[in-house]
């Protein structure tokens, strides 16, 4: 399109989209009188969006420390231990590869879900105040702040009128599949920088062709564009990557769909496009390379997924179900899924109807034709290699089938495919409504109320929430340095797994001052050396887990006391410490002794020197 696409307030969006941006210096007093009051507004919106994630989350105040989400605490025993290990950086002590957990071989925090950019930026907060209350705020912050990424998108990109993209913003915030995801996937909800990364390939496509004449790029604009694309990329990367390849898809669909559906900017804009993509993708592989060989190739790297698509595929019959988590929603809806941090797919048929029904009133506009075919990919790429309706696997094959198994591809769910589909629904909606506002008639009144219906029943209700467990004083007061030395390793009775990870609160609460064995990661201990959950467990492990799963005290001969103490010397322990409120404690205690001699009672835990 030519740089005189109309950029006033009454342009039309996807004109907006490709038109100037800027706007003038020199502004009079009525323009800034009007400034001032779109400022309120957008303040406005912003503490709206600030009220509704407080209030999905009052559940975890005003004591984070004292409670938990009941609907997937053990994600969010893993989430605070990475807290406290990325708040480790403040004190010089952190690598890739921790040796805070799973001694003595470490894990490897790139192939894990980390979100270290997060970690790292709040970790003055989590060495006050504790990693509990960094994962309550990043579980409202990461909402609010994709609410307020998108609306500033909205606003300043399409020019929509406020309102509009107050409504598709709240949906791409705070819709079923993000309130799902707030059930302790952190990596998962921080999407506020999609819009930003949205914004600069748009600045990309602007610089490719200013003149909207095919004269040439402006390579000033181009080489600052990209450069920016490279840094968000970079910063993605260590906050959420698998939101950042659900992006890449989404982009490179509508990419193509925008190419087919306007030729001529496509013939104009490709050359100098593809150049600033070309140097985008340079500058991040700079910091990126070695980060991603070393989550890949590196000590504790998986270049695999260990989550079968088949499991984690979209039942066809959620799409137009409420979510659980919705007001309007009912627990029947919980066996279309696999739990209920995975309500990616519950839109719900109104608004279903509504999307459709606004593209369709929209015509077929590139940007309008961009989302719906972007919408449909995602949506069908959720359904898996087969497609699944009602809870039943058909013969039917899905798209998926074609990507199943390609490098990278396999670490995604299906199931979250979806989520890319939020915004783009979004954004029909804001065009629909950003339109029938700027007219006359019936229409201004009819589409904005038809859109506040649809969207009405996913009003999200707070997230459950529950107490949790106390922490032994030998931990919280710090009682654990005569047992073990700052960066020794300690061994809770019993270790933390995958299943149990609640043992590696011990760690958070102590700020991951020292290290433990096995428990709750992804590491390279599948066959072959592919993904899996946790690691191997040790036989003294194995013998203390069942201990404390059944109780009694085995018959412990001298091979037992000679592996506990093989075992000992593998994890590199200093210490073995068991809580006195522990379940079992009485058969437990008796075990450890018959393994390492008499207890030291220290606080309120029994400790053995190995």
């Amino acid at each position: 399109m030519s740089s005189a696409a109309p950029t006033a307030p009454d342009a039309a969006p996807d004109q907006a989209v490709l038109g100037a941006d800027r706007l003038p210096h020199r502004l009079r007093p009525a323009r800034l009188l009007a400034a001032v009051s779109r400022r309120r507004a957008d303040v406005a919106v912003a503490l709206l969006f600030l009220a509704l994630a407080g209030w999905l989350t009052h559940g975890l105040w005003p004591d984070p420390a004292a409670r938990v989400l009941a609907l997937n605490p053990e994600d969010q025993a893993l989430y605070e231990w990475f807290l406290a290990v990325d708040s480790r950086a403040l004190f010089g002590d952190f690598g890739l590869l921790t040796d805070r957990l799973n001694a003595p071989d470490g894990v490897n925090l790139m192939t894990n879900t980390t979100v270290i950019a997060l970690g790292v930026l709040l970790a003055p907060v989590t060495l006050l105040l504790g990693a509990p209350v960094t994962f309550a705020l990043l579980a409202a912050a990461n909402l609010v702040g994709t609410a307020v990424a998108w609306y500033l998108l909205y606003t300043r990109l399409l020019r929509a009128r406020r309102v509009a993209a107050a409504l598709g913003a709240a949906l791409c915030g705070f819709g079923p599949g993000m309130v799902s995801q707030t059930n302790s996937h952190l990596h998962m909800t921080a999407q506020w920088l999609v819009p930003v990364i949205v914004w600069l390939v748009v600045r990309l496509l602007r610089a490719a062709d200013p003149a909207g004449t095919g004269d040439g790029p402006d390579r000033r604009r181009l080489v600052s564009s990209a450069a920016g694309l490279a840094a968000a990329v970079t910063a993605q990367v260590f906050v959420g990557e698998e939101v950042l390849f659900l992006c890449a898809v989404t982009l490179l669909v509508m990419a193509v769909t925008y190419a087919v559906t306007d030729r001529n900017l496509a013939r104009r804009a490709l050359p100098g496009f593809a150049g600033g993509m070309l140097l985008a993708s340079g500058l991040a592989l700079l910091v990126l390379a070695w980060p991603l060989w070393f989550q890949f190739a590196g000590p504790q790297g998986v270049a695999d997924g260990m989550f079968s698509p088949h499991y984690f595929s979209a039942d066809l019959r959620s799409w137009w179900t409420i979510s659980p988590l919705s007001v309007a929603g009912g627990d029947g809806a919980a066996r279309l899924t696999t739990g209920p941090a995975e309500y990616n797919t519950f839109l719900g048929l109104p608004l279903l109807l509504a999307a459709a029904a606004c593209a369709f009133w929209l015509g077929r506009r590139p940007l309008v034709v961009a989302c719906v075919v972007g919408t449909l990919t995602m949506g069908a790429l959720s359904l898996g290699p087969r497609v699944v309706l009602d809870g039943e696997r058909t013969a039917v094959p899905g798209p998926y089938a074609l990507l199943s198994g390609l490098p990278v591809v396999d670490g995604a769910l299906p199931m979250r495919f979806a989520l890319a589909a939020l915004p783009l629904i979004a954004t029909l909606l804001v065009l629909a409504v950003d339109r029938a506002l700027r007219g006359t008639g019936q229409a201004r009144r009819l589409v904005p109320a038809a859109v506040g219906v649809a969207l009405l029943p996913l009003l999200p209700a707070p997230l459950p929430t529950a107490d949790r467990p106390p922490l032994p004083e030998f931990v919280t007061g710090g009682h654990w340095r005569q047992c073990v030395e700052p960066g020794g390793v300690l061994v809770p009775v019993p270790l933390a797994t995958p299943k149990e990870p609640w043992p590696m609160r011990w760690a958070t609460a102590a700020d991951a001052a020292f290290g433990m064995p096995e428990g709750f990661f992804i590491g390279p201990y599948g066959r072959g050396g592919t993904a899996a959950m946790g690691t191997f467990q040790q036989p003294t492990s194995a013998l203390l887990t069942e201990v404390g799963k059944r109780g009694g005290q085995p018959v412990i001969g001298d091979e037992q006391r000679r592996q506990a103490a093989e075992d000992a010397d593998f994890w590199g322990a200093s210490c073995v410490a068991l809580a006195v409120d522990t379940p079992r404690v009485d058969d437990l205690r008796g075990t450890l002794e018959q393994l390492y001699g008499p207890a030291t009672r220290i606080a309120d835990a029994w400790t053995w020197r190995v």
